[in-house]
């Protein structure tokens, strides 16, 4: 087995130059109030610059935004509502970063917001018939002091993908602290700026994500065919068959192989 370790490959700015990219703090505090959240997306952030990208920051508590799954909550009845200023600058974007604390193990109440907000618009198409966010490719970040980075990512990304956000390989980094109470990713003494794990992991998220929205931009965005929702709604299925050839075994082989709780499987 080749155990040679590959040359590196520096990657060159100028390909980046015409992307931009969206932050999303989801943090639970209001400027000016240090966000931790916030010092390790700076790192992501000054990345995406030093290739060029152009970078805009949201900390989405700075902003009225009503709950709900309306891309408008003032015609529901809510006073007031951010949410319609706040959507183009995600939708122009080409790159969506979401950073979240952890609270008891959990995203943060904000950032169940920013997702509720963003399927508000999920059953809005482009021109060539995809959904809105086919163009956009997504990460996230995630910090705290307690379990629960995975989790917290793993739900985030999920959630962006199944809008119809691209999420590439390596898409998340995040850092914790011990259990329990005890310093935060900014507080002196922390290590968490220095943690060379996360630092990889947030390093390499980047440059997956540029990678990913320049093939996708130099394409025309992401490929159509047979993923169009109106033609769907329409009746075309794109040759899906609704009453395939079975794979099964025969009924023989199946009752030699009959598992002790069958009709569950």
């Amino acid at each position: 087995m080749n155990t040679d370790t590959a040359s590196p490959i520096l990657p060159d700015p100028a390909r980046f130059g015409d992307l931009r990219a969206v932050v999303v703090n989801t943090t639970l505090k209001r400027s000016p109030e240090l966000s931790n959240t916030q010092g390790l997306l700076d790192r992501a952030v000054a990345l995406l610059q030093a290739n060029g990208v152009e970078v805009d920051i949201i900390r989405l508590v700075d902003h009225d935004v009503a709950p709900g799954v309306q891309p408008d909550m003032r015609e529901q009845g809510w006073p007031d509502d951010a949410w319609p200023d706040l959507w183009p600058r995600i939708h122009a974007a080409d790159i969506l970063i979401v950073g979240s604390p952890i609270w008891l193990g959990e995203q943060s109440s904000v950032t169940r917001r920013l997702i509720e907000r963003l399927y508000a618009h999920s059953s809005e198409l482009e021109e060539n018939g995809l959904s809105v966010f086919h163009g956009t490719v997504g990460g996230a970040l995630v910090t705290g002091n307690e379990d629960g980075v995975k989790h917290v990512a793993s739900s985030i990304t999920y959630s962006l993908q199944h809008l119809g956000v691209t999420v590439p390989p390596t898409a998340d980094a995040g850092w914790i602290g011990p259990v329990g109470p005890g310093p935060s990713y900014l507080d002196e003494g922390s290590g968490g700026p220095q943690t060379d794990f996360t630092n990889q992991g947030t390093t390499f998220m980047v440059y997956n994500l540029l990678h990913l929205a320049r093939l996708l931009k130099d394409a025309g965005g992401f490929p159509v065919g047979g993923n169009q929702p109106g033609a769907w709604s329409e009746g075309e299925r794109f040759g899906f068959d609704d009453s395939p050839t079975p794979n099964q075994p025969s009924a023989d082989a199946r009752e030699a192989q009959q598992t002790t709780n069958p009709e569950h499987d």
